[in-house]
């Protein structure tokens, strides 16, 4: 293309999107913050009014890295979870915070992984003979009846406990997904689901990391961390490692690489990971997060549970999405009773996961919008509940697996 017709078309696409080739100031000390298309979609999808009017006036940027802004297992609506490559497309789009979920290999190596057992639907282990052979469960195919009626859904299971450190290094991440009507391992590793991508999930990239190597990566693109210890697949102790081993090797490599526990927020869905820390690691216990791994508002911790949290020395807390919001009598998002009672406690409280349920305006949107469905009409909405979230809330931060979206709402709020 000629140089003025490039200048033509760049021109073209900042009056269409005018913050895309925004970038951070020159202060920052990291990579410039660049946000794509999509959050500047989701402000002009919103329904009219004065949110949408105020986030319209934000579009040109400048753009900046922020803390409320968190990318969860890094960008992972298009990029294959806890890669670098999903790491820096996080940062790049403004995560002031990074997340790895931290697991462990048979030779007690600690690793990023959502989960000890799910190297089945996050890499290619399937693919390699030699180490899908070391898996827990190896692939059985689905089968069907004489109609092609599914009689049983395709099955494996393969840890990072099953491998080495050496062995894990050498598979690539790709899409979170498995085809439950599989009859070969080829077509188990498809399944993506249709609002995701597997355009960066090829040959040459779903670069896997070992916990120490994310901190690196954390280090070099300028961004705080949120390590989850993950609850292990095996029985503990695992070969004389124990929970509390487990727990304290995590803290150790962030100790070992220098990093102020002030960067540091360990998380866990286990109180007793996040009391130890409380305890033997006080410094890093200061800003640790308690996971809330309620699956509806019944299990929910009434006021008291909440008070007593911050009695024992727990300063954060994590629920899910829909755990802080209801709807009023004219079908308004407002707080709900845990977000009001969370906040009377004098908990700080940090939600997931935006960006994590396709499409929003079929009506369905499942685990994350169960309080406030039936208010959600449209995909520009997801602004409205983060303002909610922001304003009303006050949340300090909120896990997103498409940065960009939170990171544009939090500039233009100057959170």
């Amino acid at each position: 293309m000629r140089p003025r017709l490039i200048m033509i078309a760049c021109a073209a696409m900042t009056a269409v999107f005018p913050g895309l080739f925004a970038t951070a100031s020159a202060s920052d000390n990291s990579q410039s913050v660049q946000l794509g298309p999509r959050p500047f979609f989701l402000v002009n999808d919103m329904e009219d009014g004065e949110l949408k009017n105020e986030l319209r006036r934000c579009a040109k940027g400048p753009f900046k890295k922020t803390d409320f802004s968190i990318g969860h297992r890094g960008a992972a609506l298009q990029f294959p979870e806890h890669t670098k490559e999903s790491y820096e497309a996080a940062a790049r789009m403004g995560a002031g915070i990074l997340e790895c979920d931290v697991t462990f290999t048979k030779d007690k190596e600690l690793v990023c992984r959502h989960a000890q057992n799910d190297l089945h639907t996050t890499t290619n282990i399937l693919a390699i003979p030699e180490l899908a052979a070391k898996c827990t469960k190896p692939f059985t195919p689905a089968t069907f009846d004489a109609s092609g009626n599914l009689l049983t859904r395709a099955t494996a299971e393969c840890r990072t406990s099953d491998i080495t450190l050496a062995e894990f290094k050498t598979l690539r991440g790709k899409m979170d997904a498995s085809n439950p009507r599989a009859r070969t391992v080829e077509e188990y590793l498809g399944g993506t689901a249709n609002f995701r991508t597997d355009l960066y999930a090829g040959p040459t990239s779903g670069t896997l990391l070992t916990h120490k190597e994310s901190i690196e990566l954390f280090k070099k693109l300028g961004v705080k961390m949120t390590p989850e210890l993950k609850s292990p697949s095996v029985a503990m102790p695992f070969d004389g490692f124990s929970q509390e081993d487990f727990a304290q090797k995590m803290i150790d490599e962030y100790k070992e690489a220098r990093v102020s526990p002030k960067k540091v927020f360990p998380q866990s869905f286990s109180i007793d990971d996040v009391l130890y820390w409380v305890r033997y690691e006080p410094a890093f216990g200061k800003q640790a997060v308690y996971l809330d791994d309620a699956e509806t508002v019944a299990d929910l911790p009434d006021a008291a549970t909440l008070a007593s949290y911050k009695t024992m020395g727990i300063n954060i807390v994590a629920p899910p999405t829909f755990a802080l919001l209801d709807l009023d009598a004219g079908g308004n998002i407002v707080p709900s009773e845990y977000a009001r009672n969370a906040k009377a406690a004098d908990l700080d409280i940090i939600t997931w996961t935006l960006e994590r349920s396709g499409i929003l305006a079929d009506g369905n949107n499942g685990f994350y919008f169960q309080t406030i469905d039936s208010a959600i009409k449209r995909e520009g909405d997801v602004m409205k509940v983060l303002d909610v979230l922001a304003k009303d809330v006050g949340i300090r931060g909120v896990f997103a697996d498409w940065a960009a979206t939170v990171t544009y709402y939090a500039n233009c709020k100057g959170l």
